[in-house]
């Protein structure tokens, strides 16, 4: 596992931590479900790491072949 997918994990556990901290802070209050979309975005965080990164910038640009590319960068790292 490289750095690079290191820190996006370690992004993804910041925000779940933060989320469900402020959840839990806010027990009983409306105003906690604000933080569920957040830990929503934690979780493919924690879990996929860098390819959520890749997965974003290949929907920004209108690739419509998305696994395709992203299987695509996976072989030219490997050589």
């Amino acid at each position: 596992m490289t750095r690079r997918d290191l820190r996006w994990k370690g992004a993804g556990l910041v925000l779940l931590a933060l989320s469900c901290t402020m959840a839990a802070a806010l027990d009983g209050s409306p105003l906690a479900l604000a933080f569920f979309p957040v830990a929503l975005l934690a979780l493919p965080l924690l879990l996929h790491g860098k390819r959520v990164g890749q997965m974003v910038r290949a929907g920004w640009h209108g690739h419509g072949r998305t696994v395709e590319i992203l299987h695509a960068a996976r072989l030219r790292q490997r050589r």
